[in-house]
């Protein structure tokens, strides 16, 4: 759960601002996409695999 209280002398816009970095730094809204719909675990072991593949040749690309 993320709690923004607003400061002394803040605007609306910075208190807004600030409280749409801290939702991005805790990764609520991903977790929330994640859990949005029932994934059965072979698609999350296929999502897993999938995901480790991707990094490995990003990782090719980047030491070529």
């Amino acid at each position: 759960m993320v709690v923004v209280k607003r400061l002394k002398g803040e605007s609306e816009d910075k208190l807004i601002a600030r409280f749409k970095k801290k939702v991005l730094s805790e990764k609520v809204l991903i977790d929330y996409r994640e859990r949005e719909r029932y994934k059965s675990p072979s698609e999350r072991r296929k999502e897993k695999k999938y995901k480790i593949e991707h990094l490995r040749e990003l990782e090719k690309k980047r030491n070529y």
